[in-house]
């Protein structure tokens, strides 16, 4: 198991020279990958789809640097580490450019790409970009494997309900690329495992965390556990998984190797990622 960190891609601390010494610090400190994350837009309310709650989001949310774009640009700085999305909203992208969008990010970076995919949340994000929230579910299915379809052997032909690739080549074709799927909901990880996919997986609780592993099973691809929290001077009362002093989350690293997963990344959303940093490089000298 290794560790990682988010790319500060969002807020008034993100811009392109404090993305890079980041990437290149994390690369130097023998971590074992860098993320980026996709946010459309940040409305006045974001609603979850479907219905009418509105979740909050953290005021970083209004600017964020597109992943795919980040992760190519880093990639041309640095020359080992891993290059993640957690995630990228397969719906809201045509499959075919996506695919080469991917591809070539896998290409000219050495086949470092993990990606990972979601189906996206928020209401207003399927409104901006015209796709129906019905289409989670059957519809990511089908996007995923219209995407493997450009990246096999030419000819590309693909004829499916939601999608269609008239007879064609397509290229280039990918090398060395991780996908992940990004799941939360049980439907959804049992789907990651089905489809073949890594999982990427929010951890909020043990609980959660074991029953997606459960779920999820063994042999489909990476497990990666993302951690929105803080790793703290000192420690927590109360606190989620993998948050809290460093003391604590060695403690509970070795509860989530033993669980099986592959990799442990920490967001930088509202904390300094040059302190975050620091602390999960010495975590991975402890």
């Amino acid at each position: 198991m290794d560790l990682g960190i988010g790319l500060p891609t969002s807020g008034r601390q993100s811009d392109p020279e404090s993305i890079v010494r980041v990437a290149q610090a994390a690369e130097r400190a023998g971590l074992g990958a860098v993320w980026a994350f996709e946010r459309l837009l940040m409305p006045a309310e974001p609603r979850l789809a479907g219905t009418d709650q509105v979740i909050p989001l953290p005021a970083e949310n209004a600017d964020v640097y597109d992943p795919l774009e980040t992760l190519a640009y880093v990639a041309a700085k640095t020359g080992t580490i891993r290059l993640g999305t957690s995630v990228v909203d397969g719906l809201f992208h045509s499959p075919v450019v996506l695919a080469k969008r991917l591809a070539t990010l896998d290409r000219l970076s050495g086949g470092r790409a993990m990606i990972g995919l979601g189906q996206g949340w928020m209401q207003q994000e399927f409104d901006a970009v015209g796709v129906p929230v019905r289409r989670r579910g059957a519809g990511f299915e089908e996007h995923v494997a219209a995407m493997r379809a450009c990246w096999g052997p030419d000819p590309v032909r693909f004829d499916g309900r939601f999608y269609t690739i008239p007879e064609s080549r397509i290229g280039p074709k990918p090398t060395g690329l991780t996908l992940l799927a990004g799941a939360a909901a049980p439907a959804a990880v049992e789907r990651a495992g089905r489809l073949g996919l890594g999982l990427t997986v929010a951890v909020f609780a043990w609980d959660q965390l074991r029953e997606a592993v459960e779920t999820y099973g063994k042999g489909h691809g990476p497990l990666v556990a993302q951690v929105n929290g803080a790793i703290t001077d000192r420690p927590l009362d109360e606190r989620m998984p993998l948050t809290g002093s460093a003391e604590q989350v060695a403690e509970d690293l070795a509860e989530v190797r033993a669980l099986g997963v592959d990799h442990v990344f920490w967001h930088t959303l509202d904390t300094d990622p040059d302190e975050t940093l620091e602390r999960v490089g010495q975590l991975t000298t402890s």
